[in-house]
């Protein structure tokens, strides 16, 4: 599995617009998406993060080749935020559910 983590400043004049894309975005699921979240930072108020979980690399690349532009960037853009990018492969996972 792999993780993305897109991440934006965000003013707070937005963060209700931002809310609402991603309660929007999420009716739409690419093939291979797992698990996502929208995070909000405690210690920088106009941090915020999308956390989304991949069944694997090929998921998400497949996903990239598309052409369109990921959900997830649109979401924050609908926010008149332009996000960061990382990509994570998750060594370890542990589900307590």
């Amino acid at each position: 599995m792999v993780m993305t983590i897109l991440e934006a400043h965000v003013s707070k004049e937005n963060w209700v617009a931002l809310e609402q894309a991603y309660n929007l975005g999420i009716q739409h699921r690419d093939a291979g998406l797992v698990q996502t979240f929208l995070i909000h930072s405690l210690k920088d108020g106009e941090l915020w993060r999308i956390l989304t979980v991949w069944s694997s690399q090929e998921a998400l690349d497949e996903m990239r080749r598309s052409g369109e532009i990921p959900r997830g960037v649109q979401i924050f853009r609908d926010a008149n935020a332009e996000p960061v990018l990382s990509v994570f492969e998750i060594a370890q996972h542990l589900a307590l559910e």
